[in-house]
């Protein structure tokens, strides 16, 4: 595996700046945006009542970095995908060292679906989810917003918003209002675990 500056990478991430690849071998880079996708850790996170019973089911249960590769690979499996070779292999080095994470439900022996995200203090940074079994990743989102509520994070950043995170309430706000929210993250010492 190739050596990643993860010292430099994390410091990306700390400006407000994500990685991403387009189509083509050597195309990683890092993008910023002028609006940012927030999923609400407050009263502002909602989810239909459908979910909710199958929440109350229990049909699913939730682990954290049971199976972080398969994850990675699940949320690159996709028609046209964001997530290179390149970008697998950063996400298994900040793995390694604790800040990208795999928030997973699974279905017995099954993984029904997950969340990719890196912690730096505070924040949240949902890179990518996916599911195998429908519900999947929504219950994951559901519980995911739980754990970070008590852990005191700050924020959860979705990057860019689209009508499936609207229905949680996911908001957009400013590149200057993001940054003094991570800012006020970058403050504090969150963990998932």
């Amino acid at each position: 595996m190739t050596e990643y500056d993860i010292k430099s990478i994390i410091q990306g991430y700390a400006q407000g700046y994500f990685l991403m690849a387009n189509d083509g071998k050597n195309s990683l880079g890092w993008y910023g945006s002028r609006k940012r996708a927030l999923i609400p850790l407050d009263e502002r996170f909602r989810y239909p009542r459908s979910l909710r019973r199958v929440i109350n089911q229990n049909r699913f249960t939730v682990a954290i970095n049971r199976a972080f590769e398969a994850v990675v690979e699940g949320c690159a499996d996709r028609e046209t995908t964001w997530i290179s070779q390149e970008l697998k292999q950063i996400y298994k080095a900040l793995y390694e060292v604790g800040y990208a994470y795999s928030f997973e439900t699974w279905q017995g022996d099954d993984l029904a679906g997950g969340i990719l995200g890196i912690v730096i203090g505070g924040g949240f940074i949902g890179e990518s989810m996916f599911y195998n079994i429908p519900e999947g990743s929504k219950v994951a989102m559901v519980k995911l917003v739980e754990r970070l509520r008590e852990r005191e994070f700050v924020f959860f950043d979705a990057q860019m918003n689209n009508p499936h995170l609207e229905r949680f309430g996911a908001y957009s706000i400013t590149d200057k209002k993001y940054k003094a929210l991570l800012k006020l993250a970058l403050s504090r010492r969150c963990t998932l675990i």
